[in-house]
């Protein structure tokens, strides 16, 4: 043990000394107790003053009062003052962890750090080292630091998530970023590629995506630029151009990142990787790679669960398609069919319904490519093509575990589709998702796919076909003077028109992106009626399922996109670009 340590737990040659002495003269501290606390602090690396208010020999008060009259330090109470995040920031969280010790305010080249024993002087001394900069100790209450310290760490771990890359407080370098499953044998292509500028640029880009709510990153190789864009609100941004001369080193570093084969380029390649923002937030990536003309274009779709709302009220359904969604939830079996196309929303409409299922007294379980949300409590199966794990393999298995409610990421072949359907005939709620322009179609499309009309008729009981619209910033959006004949041509009711319809348009401000800020989705929820069912044991088509819904009071997605505009949630526009007139 060096000198400093020594002094910081208060023994010398001659016995007691320092903070510990003066304790034990001015009878704060039996000197019995005293010696047990120093034993308990060199055995177990701590602080001599934390071990006697663990062992509750004195309080943290008198201990405080005694060092700073003993040490001519200030006393400070740190429930009279607000911690500074920004000066926290300047000293590394494992060497506030270490030596328990908190950066209260920084004057100039000082920085007044609070400690419950002024002695440590090896604590003092590496912060100085740390920092440049001087140290001015202020002596507290070791409860009230510990308290104090740990709300800072908190605070300081939940907003690195949020940080800005460029704002120059964010150790790109030091980021960590893990692979998926598969490890990478190629030790040589790893090294080639751990070049810092390159893993920065990387970093940085992830991070400013997370950061601006984007739901994937494209790095995209040209023949004389090189370009990256984030999907923002569902459209693409160009954010970056680095020199095209880097492409194929960007393209290596991404696939190292997802452990993916760096030598293959003339195949697709689907990988993932995990950022580590913070002990609490880790961010998924889903990466996929495809050979173009001038190299791999590569797309990292973020799967962030902070990002979807579970919260049904928080999704834009009506009112009246709400109750019709809780309804078939709460029925023992069926099949509930979430369709739109890709980032549409369909996987948090299913973790919606997941969600209110989700009880002590029900078994669910789920295949997806890849999970997306994690949700506990919910047994959760990443399907692998690779090893035979595909979604009809993991429903089998579901069938053998006594389920109550299965999910299938999707609906992609006629196995999966009748094994779906007999899963819903005996007994189970089965949740899944297709790829179709609206909920009549998907029922003749599972007609195509070969799934005999009798098993639709008597499994399907809801199909929810939806879409996301930017919603308008409420900070910005502006009123809009349109003709009523006009109106009345996008679908409008001479109803709504006569009534004072007001509209409103995107403007834009500091608060959103060209006027819009965040999605609201667009829904057309779709019971399979016994008319219906009818329907299509008979074999019609799409658009006799579609009028025999709108008679039964279903609004179709254009329908309900007017009425997101009538409300002033979205923009007229924006609908015209989702929903089909």
């Amino acid at each position: 043990m060096n000198e400093n340590a020594s002094l910081a737990l208060g023994t010398s040659r001659g016995g007691l000394s320092g903070l510990p002495q003066r304790l034990v003269q001015d009878g704060v501290v039996e000197h019995s107790a005293m010696l047990d606390a120093l034993n308990a602090a060199r055995e177990r690396r701590t602080n001599v003053v934390t071990q006697l208010v663990a062992k509750g020999a004195a309080s943290a008060r008198d201990i405080a009062l005694a060092a700073s009259n003993e040490f001519g330090a200030p006393l400070l109470d740190l429930d009279a003052v607000s911690t500074d995040l920004e000066v926290v920031r300047l000293v590394g969280d494992k060497l506030l962890a270490k030596h328990r010790v908190l950066p209260l305010f920084r004057r100039g080249k000082r920085l007044f750090l609070a400690v419950a024993d002024p002695t440590n002087l090896h604590a003092i001394d590496e912060v100085k080292f740390a920092t440049s900069l001087g140290i001015e100790a202020i002596v507290v209450e070791d409860d009230k630091l510990q308290r104090a310290l740990d709300k800072a760490l908190e605070q300081v771990d939940n907003q690195l998530g949020a940080l800005a890359p460029d704002e120059g407080d964010v150790d790109l370098d030091s980021l960590e970023v893990t692979g998926g499953e598969d490890e990478l044998d190629d030790k040589a292509g790893r090294d080639d590629v751990e070049d810092a500028p390159i893993v920065r640029f990387v970093n940085k880009v992830m991070l400013d995506a997370i950061r601006k709510g984007a739901s994937d990153i494209h790095f995209e190789p040209f023949e004389k630029i090189y370009r990256v864009r984030l999907r923002m609100d569902g459209v693409l941004k160009e954010i970056a151009q680095p020199p095209v001369q880097l492409a194929q080193k960007l393209s290596a570093r991404l696939k190292v990142m997802s452990r993916l084969d760096i030598a293959e380029r003339r195949v697709p390649q689907d990988g993932r990787c995990k950022m580590k923002l913070s002990k609490n937030r880790a961010i998924d990536f889903r990466v996929s790679t495809c050979p173009t003309l001038f190299g791999e274009k590569i797309v990292m779709r973020i799967l962030d669960p902070t990002q979807a709302q579970l919260g049904i009220d928080a999704l834009g359904y009506e009112a009246f398609q709400k109750d019709l969604y809780i309804k078939h939830l709460a029925k023992p079996q069926g099949m509930i069919l979430v369709t739109g196309p890709t980032g549409s929303g369909k996987t948090v409409s299913l973790y919606t319904g997941l969600n209110i299922l989700n009880r002590e007294d029900t078994n669910i379980s789920t295949a997806e490519d890849p999970a997306e949300i994690n949700l506990p409590g919910v047994n959760q199966v990443n399907v692998n093509a690779k090893v035979g794990l595909t979604f009809a393999s993991a429903m089998r298995a579901f069938l053998r575990q006594d389920p109550d409610v299965i999910m299938v990421g999707e609906i992609r072949d006629l196995e999966t589709a009748e094994i779906a359907i007999k899963a819903s005939q005996t007994g189970h709620l089965v949740l899944s998702t297709l790829h179709t322009n609206d909920a009549p179609q998907t029922l003749t499309r599972m007609v195509d796919m070969g799934v005999k009309p009798y098993a639709i008729a008597t499994s399907v009981s809801l199909i929810i076909a939806q879409r996301l619209a930017r919603r308008l910033c409420t900070y910005c959006k502006q009123p809009l003077d349109v003709p009523k004949e006009a109106l009345l041509k996008e679908g409008f009711t001479p109803g709504d028109v006569e009534a004072g319809m007001k509209l409103f348009g995107p403007k834009g401000c500091s608060n959103c992106t060209d006027g819009y800020k965040g999605r609201v989705g667009i829904y057309q929820v779709m019971p399979v009626t016994d008319a219906i069912a009818r329907i299509i044991l008979a074999e019609g088509s799409a658009v006799e399922i579609a009028e025999q819904a709108a008679k039964e009071g279903v609004w179709d997605l254009r329908r309900s996109g007017l009425e997101k505009v009538k409300n002033g949630l979205t923009s007229l526009e924006e609908v015209n670009s989702v929903t089909v007139e």
